[in-house]
């Protein structure tokens, strides 16, 4: 993993200030923990930092190459999935324009820009980020990954812009003062309703999955270079498991084929457990004594407080030690405790740079950090759950029938808690319905198609956006901040692409991934195949419970909080009674809990006070 920074100014000499861009450049240290570097001219200046995972592997900075009189600078995060296939693309095309032997990634993809211009993003595949300066042109050229797994940041500003992996890049630059942007308090208080590049800071935009963004000294232009098109799908079902297993073993294949140590995040669900699986049988067709190291999040309170939910029926431990076992894998349970969540959950922060999800993103967090202490590189089996249709809502009419967000359900929402004076200025359920109304103007329509299968298309949509992105968020940022990278083999293009046209009525058979359950079936034990969905745990403990309803009380209660003056004080008391009183359950999607639904203004509150954010 690595993070970059990168600053362009047409009014300013930035040479003169290099001590901003190592500071700029530092904040990425969590991120690329083994050095880097940073590049600096009068107009433009570029930051790297790398973690190394690579055997003999050494942190690099920038790749530069000279062109006439001035530069082109490239800065990267992630990898190319596809390494060797781009590097001989680029001698085909004439590699010696990059004027490096290409040797790593950055060079590479130095090359394929002087080779193609910013469309050489269309020939990367994996998870990226990639900053270019073009000091021909004096163009910098922002893009993202197909997915938008690997973050990248900018705010434009009058004569220039800075760019960063994460909002701390940005904020080291006293130019970039950050202020709440009021018309976007709802997406702050559900993160899951952000359209593609929205933040909660007024000036800072992310670069949206499979975007570009090309700036000048004439302004910011923003296009899409990859999105998903619609076309019929003429292979039958058996054909169908046959692709999706072929495409896995080559994704998985070809992710595990240049690190130095392994592991496998394992819940013993059939999305973690096949990854797993694919990976171990890579590693021993090469070398049959090869192990993988698996690991498994429990919670300390779970014999005496864990409550089956419809999200989360069961505790993940048991299934993921007994997939382990069955797979020979070397197995590592993490236990968290109530006092290790508490601790750790300023340190999510401080890994987002923005608000986070309380104890979800701690428990991540603690996971990683033993991760850590053994390897480098672990595989996921996140985004199976948006591709397979495997959250029980796709099957329950009366949800996927409303025109909403199916996911959202039926209960309060905090933003309609929000003042009179507030909602004057934003209305929170016209803005939901607007960004409901603006991801189905998106959506890539099948001429032709049926009435279900049509809206069954648009579920999934809204599945794969906002969704899916807080999912992906989260565990790319607490991995990099404890110096892990993170592989997603179910986030490939390819099997995206080939997903995305299965018709519904070869998905939605009524057994929840029924594709991808028998695309693996010959490689996963039948405990996982057979194992009902479970969401990502959380801890149950009445004690946290407690805490976050206190801190709620306090928020609205006090004038010195920053978000307590937003909202309508009586009305979020009523809703704190119910809360308290356990009145709440039936009304929240999957049986979620009612304290819960609490963590985004309590997080939202603590990071606007750790990052001086002014509130209008």
């Amino acid at each position: 993993m690595s993070g970059l920074v990168a600053w362009v100014d047409h009014r300013r000499d930035l040479t003169a200030h290099a001590a901003t861009v190592a500071a700029m450049t530092a904040t990425a240290a969590r991120r690329g923990p083994d050095g880097g570097d940073c590049w600096i001219s009068a107009q433009a200046a570029l930051g790297r930092r790398e973690l190394v995972t690579t055997p003999g592997g050494t942190a690099r900075g920038p790749a530069v190459a000279a062109t006439g009189t001035t530069h082109v600078v490239l800065a990267h995060t992630g990898r190319p999935d596809d390494l060797a296939g781009l590097r001989a693309a680029v001698r085909g095309a004439g590699h010696d324009r990059s004027g490096g032997p290409l040797r790593t990634a950055g060079e590479v993809l130095l090359g394929a820009y002087l080779a193609w211009g910013p469309d050489f993003v269309d020939r990367v595949e994996g998870t990226f980020a990639v900053a270019v300066w073009d000091g021909r042109d004096r163009r910098l050229t922002l893009v993202r990954d197909r997915l938008g797994v690997r973050p990248l940041y900018y705010a434009p500003y009058d004569g220039g812009v800075l760019c960063a992996s994460d909002p701390h890049g940005i904020l080291a630059n006293p130019l970039f003062e950050p202020r709440l942007d009021t018309e976007r308090l709802p997406l702050l208080l559900q993160p899951r309703l952000a359209l593609p590049g929205e933040t909660p800071l007024l000036g800072l935009s992310e670069v949206g999955p499979g975007e570009r963004v090309v700036v000048t000294d004439a302004g910011v232009r923003r296009d899409r270079w990859w999105r998903l098109r619609s076309r019929p799908h003429e292979r039958t079902r058996e054909q169908t498991v046959g692709d999706v297993r072929d495409v896995l073993d080559e994704v998985v294949g070809r992710q595990v084929d240049d690190a130095a140590g392994y592991a496998a995040m394992l819940s013993g669900g059939v999305d973690s457990t096949s990854v797993a699986a694919l990976a171990v049988g890579t590693l021993r067709r090469a070398d049959p004594g090869a192990a993988l190291d698996s690991y498994c999040v429990e919670f300390a309170s779970d014999p005496e407080h864990f409550a089956a939910t419809e999200l989360r029926p069961e505790v993940d431990a048991p299934y993921a030690a007994a997939a382990a076992s069955g797979l020979g894998l070397r197995h590592h349970r993490v236990t968290a405790g109530l006092d290790d969540l508490l601790t750790t959950i300023p340190a999510t922060r401080d890994a987002r740079g923005l608000p986070g999800w309380g104890q979800f993103d701690a428990s991540m967090h603690l996971l990683f950090a033993r991760i850590a202490r053994d390897r480098r590189v672990v595989l996921t089996g996140e985004a199976a759950d948006e591709l397979f249709a495997g959250y029980p809502y796709y099957f329950k009419p009366g949800l996927v029938e409303r025109p909403t967000f199916p996911w959202l359900g039926d209960g309060p929402r905090l933003a309609d808690l929000l003042s009179p004076e507030v909602r004057a200025v934003v209305d929170p359920r016209a803005d939901e319905a607007a960004r409901y109304d603006q991801l189905l103007a998106d959506v890539p329509r099948l001429p032709g198609e049926d009435a279900l299968s049509a809206r069954m298309r648009e579920v999934m949509y809204l599945g794969m956006a906002g969704p899916l992105a807080v999912i992906l968020d989260r565990q790319e940022r607490m991995s990099a901040h404890n110096g892990v990278e993170v592989r997603f083999p179910f986030c490939d293009h390819r099997l995206v692409e080939l997903l995305w046209n299965v018709p519904w009525s070869m998905k939605g058979t009524g057994e929840l991934k029924g594709l991808l359950k028998d695309a693996v079936a010959d490689v996963v034990p039948g405990s996982s195949l057979r194992r009902r969905k479970s969401a990502y745990p959380h801890v149950h403990h009445p004690e946290y419970d407690r805490g976050l309803i206190a801190a709620a009380r306090r928020i609205v209660g006090s004038r010195d909080s920053p978000l307590g003056p937003l909202f309508d004080t009586a009305r979020v008391s009523s809703l704190l009674d119910e809360i308290e009183a356990g009145q709440l359950r039936s009304e929240l999607p999957g049986g979620s809990s009612g304290p819960h639904l609490l963590i985004q203004l309590v997080e939202a509150d603590a990071w606007i006070t750790e990052h001086h954010v002014a509130v209008a």
